[in-house]
């Protein structure tokens, strides 16, 4: 059992017959009554974020999650392949595991997996990810002036906006938590 003073950025729980992470807290000590903190909670199942209020010093259950390093192979029947970098098994991972972080999955890329025991709840791949840009229009000179964006397709199939200069062909690093382009590492 832990309490809200144990409360920290990224601490799991049980909640509500789910596991919840919390996302942000505030602890209030208002002029008049108790003391409380107020949460953000997200569901590491679904990705749902719901605001719950809990009474300063209230117990909770607290989560014990195993973070392990796997590698992603591949992806079959909405099921994506993971190989642990450690004991090599293969296991599948549900695409709720990833949420929209699927669209920058590649194969060969070391990604991050909280467990449960044997259950595989949340699926956290690199902040950056190098990705080739497969499509994209030709950028026209002088075109730079403004600052400008264009949609580019990278490898994974994902779409995003980057800069006029960047070219088919160019290799992008890319911010998978904002989904921004940060910069072009070659071309």
């Amino acid at each position: 059992m832990a309490s809200t003073s144990d409360f920290r950025n990224g601490f799991v729980l049980e909640f509500k017959n789910g596991y919840y992470a919390i996302v942000e807290f505030q602890h209030v000590k208002p002029g008049k009554g108790g003391a409380f903190v107020r949460t953000k909670l997200k569901n590491v199942e679904t990705g749902a974020v719901i605001d719950h209020t809990f009474r300063a010093g209230e117990s909770v259950t607290e989560v014990r999650l195993d973070r392990k390093k796997f590698q992603y192979l591949y992806e079959d029947g909405g099921l994506y392949y993971c190989m642990d970098e450690e004991t090599y098994e293969q296991i599948p991972v549900n695409a709720t595991a990833f949420g929209s972080a699927t669209e920058f999955l590649v194969e060969n890329l070391s990604i991050t997996l909280l467990l449960h025991g044997d259950q595989v709840l949340l699926a956290e791949l690199p902040n950056f990810v190098e990705a080739e840009v497969i499509r994209t229009d030709p950028g026209v000179r002088g075109d730079t002036a403004s600052g400008g964006t264009k949609p580019a397709t990278i490898a994974s199939g994902a779409t995003i906006n980057v800069p006029l200069f960047i070219n088919e062909g160019d290799v992008i690093r890319v911010d998978t938590r904002t989904r921004a382009y940060m910069e072009r590492v070659s071309s």
